[in-house]
């Protein structure tokens, strides 16, 4: 029998190409005499052609020089540093059409990763933002120099050219300012500006988070050393230039790697942290903690939680990954029980902080990996009855993923903000569990990562 064989693509090879769906990472997928072709830039249904940037042994990557067929939902980005700087990958897409994509993104996942019927899946239409601009909450931009001035912003895409970030159209104004501000600062004093490649220097990073609702600001400069020339002038600058600020932190990082913060933290001025609200909830947000980047679409994804749980006030609660509680502080009100768990310390204390603060006396919050701490519970003969989990982009850990079978809860409720590792995890799940509904969120509006909650419930023996 004849084996058919893949025509190979060669590096710089020029060829037509009909784009198919969208990528994970937002990119056009299409396929060249059956090898797929990833497109940075290229929209379903458009006819394009490419020129081949990168050629692997399964597919190639490619960069269009020329559209002869536009998508309908093609619109123009308003940022004018959008193709540079890599920060978001979808404004070329019509809003609409990104809640559409980032829904198809979702069932790709579980067709590659699963073996069920997808198309029996109660997989809904994705819930979006009405003004899906202006709305993160931080922003962490590098700290570079270039010509004596000093320039803040994040690396091109797919190098380590910093791109000097002056607006950003999906960031929160007062994050925007706040950076644009402190960068004149560390001019104006002339602030030893790390370098990169020679190691030298000192500062890294700025860290700019703001409470949406609260308008109060916290600055973090991360800095190679703890050492920190003219202290007292940077603070009484960043006071007088944004009175705003309650919090201005330090934070050393010495090591060579792309971690944005290390270990040690020192409070230069102010308080420890800054206070956010969400619904009728209030949190203390220390430097390092995890709070989600888009308040107004978290309130949305922690309601579908709640919906999906569907607590009658008789359940002990696990939420896993708990960061400052806020998930499981959530769903308290309609809860028996809630243990959650964090490896941050840090978090852990906000976590209790939190509790306490809103008179929540029946959550325990202990530092530790779920996948020990949810066995020693249940040893100790504490089962729950609905396990929260909201891993990092890594999805769970194949220890939890055990124990969960093993612990065997009626219910499950998964968020997840990576598609591919929710189709895995749901995969190892669904020996013992049905997937009732996937809810998809769009929490990062103009970039290709979706966010989803999902009810997994008890088979029936």
């Amino acid at each position: 029998m004849k084996q058919e064989q893949t025509v190979k693509i060669n590096l710089n090879q020029t060829f037509p190409l009909t784009i198919k769906r969208l990528g994970i990472n937002g990119e056009g997928v299409g396929y060249f005499k059956k090898q797929v072709v990833f497109v940075p830039g290229a929209l379903p249904g458009e006819e394009v052609v490419v020129e081949a940037t990168k050629v692997h042994p399964k597919f190639a990557e490619a960069k269009i020089k020329k559209i002869r067929k536009k998508s309908e939902h093609r619109v123009q980005p308003p940022c004018s540093i959008y193709e540079e700087c890599g920060g978001c990958q979808l404004q070329h897409l019509s809003y609409n059409q990104q809640l559409k994509e980032k829904r198809d993104i979702i069932i790709q996942a579980l067709e590659r990763h699963t073996k069920l019927k997808v198309d029996q899946l109660n997989i809904k239409e994705t819930i979006g933002m009405d003004d899906p601009w202006n709305y993160r909450n931080k922003s962490q931009f590098q700290v570079g120099q270039q010509d004596g001035k000093v320039l803040a912003g994040l690396y091109g895409m797919n190098s380590h050219r910093l791109i000097n970030i002056e607006q950003c159209a999906v960031q929160h104004p007062q994050t925007t300012k706040a950076t644009e501000t402190v960068k004149r600062i560390l001019q104006k004093l002339q602030i030893p500006i790390y370098n990169e490649r020679s190691r030298k220097g000192l500062v890294r990073t700025i860290v700019a988070r703001v409470g949406i609702q609260t308008g109060e600001l916290q600055i973090v400069l991360i800095t190679a050393k703890k050492e920190l020339p003219k202290k007292e002038q940077i603070i009484q600058e960043i006071k007088k230039r944004l009175p705003e600020v309650k919090s201005i932190i330090q934070n050393i990082n010495g090591q060579k790697t792309s971690l944005i913060f290390g270990e040690e933290t020192v409070r230069l001025e102010g308080n420890d942290f800054i206070q956010e609200t969400l619904g009728d909830l209030s949190f203390e947000l220390s430097a390092r903690t995890f709070f989600q980047l888009n308040p107004e679409q978290t309130i949305k994804l922690y309601n579908e939680v709640k919906q999906a749980a569907a607590l009658t006030g008789k359940e002990k609660v696990v939420d896993a990954y708990c960061g400052v509680g806020t998930i499981g502080l959530w769903v308290a009100d309609q809860a028996a029980e809630i243990r959650g768990m964090d490896i941050i310390p840090e978090s852990i204390e906000d976590a209790k902080k939190n509790a306490a603060r809103h008179g929540i006396k029946h959550a325990k919050y202990v530092t530790g990996k779920a996948e020990e701490c949810l066995p020693r519970w249940v040893k100790e003969g504490w089962k729950p009855d609905v396990i929260i989990v909201d891993p990092p982009r890594t999805g769970l850990d194949q220890q939890l993923l055990n124990t969960i079978l093993k612990v065997k809860p009626k219910k499950v409720v998964y968020v997840s903000c990576n598609p591919s590792t929710l189709a895995k995890d749901i995969s190892v799940l669904s020996s013992k569990y049905n997937v009732n509904a996937i809810q998809p969120v769009d929490m990062f509006p103009q970039t290709a990562h979706v966010e989803c909650c999902s009810l997994l419930v008890r088979k029936e023996k």
